[in-house]
């Protein structure tokens, strides 16, 4: 059987291998980019935060998350760090169960894949886009530049248009549209949030534990902990990512984020905290007033932010000020004005719709033979290794299931 992967992502090289399992297919591989693999090689910082050990549905989103569970169940994270082993590559869990290749490095998990690829002769052509995929009695005719090559299978792995710059495309949707398929709208997830910038731009490149919170109004959207990071145009960090999704998809019109700097610390702890303080150096100017709780730059920008004088001393801060100031701390407010666009979001949120695929084998419902598996697809998960953790199990269920012909 032919079998062609459009796309050399991870999920297009999962679905690549696992087809390949069956030694009589000859499977083929189309990637438009120079070198198959290019965005993976970049993710995580360069780290490739490859899975999850608590991927479930529950961090999935979508028009219907649910239609992830029996490609997770069929090829969880156990399984996918059990399949690496055996590939040769070592890992290690971190926090939160993310789980990162030993050697610290996106090209460990990359250089495995392509050597097993080698080892198993898939042919994966590079500088080679597919532009048409026709219907046949057959089969498929695959159109990439001036070849036309016919398949019994083809799968779709062309991911979505997030990362532009390391790879991101709207091809694949494109291929499956023409083919009869409908698609969701598309937004940019785990990506910075754009807020008003007066005060992250004065505190370029600090990072916060904190808790961040999204309100629309007075109400709350959604809710996080973790390392934030300040930037020229708003927020970055893991923490942040978890959240703008929420604000990617809704109304920026009157969202806001409300930042707390001390979350393991009640408002009156940080209030008698700074009493004693003042109790114990009333000489202190006021710009050193929070020296050692917080980070020193972020410490004076919370001050301003309660509109304090710094060259105040600290024993001239009235009852109200010091309240004040331990209000600023745990309910820091940032006005989202959005997010960034899809050429710095790691994860496309949308896409082709689910309920127009087997949820048992990815294939599609409209057109036997063709199936679909990643990001092209519309699930999308949450930061910490869920959507690389899709990428593997989607993309192994559509290869075996494509070779097995089902």
């Amino acid at each position: 059987m032919k079998i062609c992967i459009i796309g050399a992502g991870a999920s297009g090289m999962m679905a690549a291998l696992a087809a390949s399992e069956r030694k009589t297919n000859i499977v083929t591989v189309f990637e438009r980019q120079q070198r198959a693999g290019k965005k993976l090689s970049v993710t995580g910082n360069g780290r490739c935060n490859l899975t999850n050990t608590n991927a479930s549905v529950t961090y999935y989103h979508g028009q219907s998350p649910e239609f992830a569970a029996f490609a997770l169940s069929s090829f969880g994270p156990e399984e996918v760090r059990a399949y690496f082993k055996k590939l040769g590559l070592l890992t290690t869990e971190e926090y939160g169960g993310r789980v990162y290749p030993l050697s610290n490095s996106a090209n460990s998990v990359l250089d495995v894949l392509r050597l097993r690829a080698v080892s198993c002769e898939i042919d994966i052509k590079t500088s080679c886009e597919a532009e048409i995929i026709t219907k046949t009695a057959e089969g498929f005719k695959v159109t990439a530049g001036a070849e036309t090559e016919t398949f019994d299978r083809v799968i779709v792995a062309c991911g979505g248009p997030a990362g532009r710059k390391a790879g991101g495309t709207e091809s694949g949707i494109k291929l499956l549209k023409s083919l009869g398929h409908s698609c969701t709208a598309l937004y940019p997830s785990l990506v910075q949030i754009r807020t008003d910038p007066v005060y992250p731009r004065a505190l370029k490149g600090i990072k916060a534990d904190c808790r961040i919170s999204l309100f629309s109004c007075s109400e709350k959207r959604a809710e996080t902990e973790g390392e934030l990071l300040f930037t020229d145009s708003g927020v970055s960090g893991p923490a942040v990512f978890d959240i703008s999704r929420q604000v990617s998809v809704g109304s920026g019109d009157d969202l806001y984020l409300m930042l707390d700097f001390l979350k393991d610390s009640s408002a009156e702890e940080v209030t008698e905290m700074i009493r004693q303080r003042i109790e114990l150096m009333p000489e202190l100017p006021c710009s050193d007033l929070l020296t050692g709780t917080v980070h020193n730059r972020l410490g004076r920008m919370v001050l301003k932010y309660s509109a304090i004088a710094q060259e105040k001393k600290i024993s001239e801060l009235s009852s109200s000020d010091v309240k004040k100031i331990a209000y600023s701390i745990k309910n820091f407010i940032l006005k989202v004005a959005g997010t960034e666009s899809f050429d710095n979001a790691q994860v496309t949120a949308g896409g082709i719709r689910t309920s127009e695929f087997d949820t048992e084998t990815m294939e599609s419902r409209i057109v036997p033979g063709l199936y679909a598996c990643g990001e092209v697809l519309d699930i999308d998960g949450d930061c910490g290794g869920f959507n690389l953790q899709w990428a593997w199990a989607s993309g192994r269920l559509a290869g075996l299931s494509a070779s097995a012909g089902k």
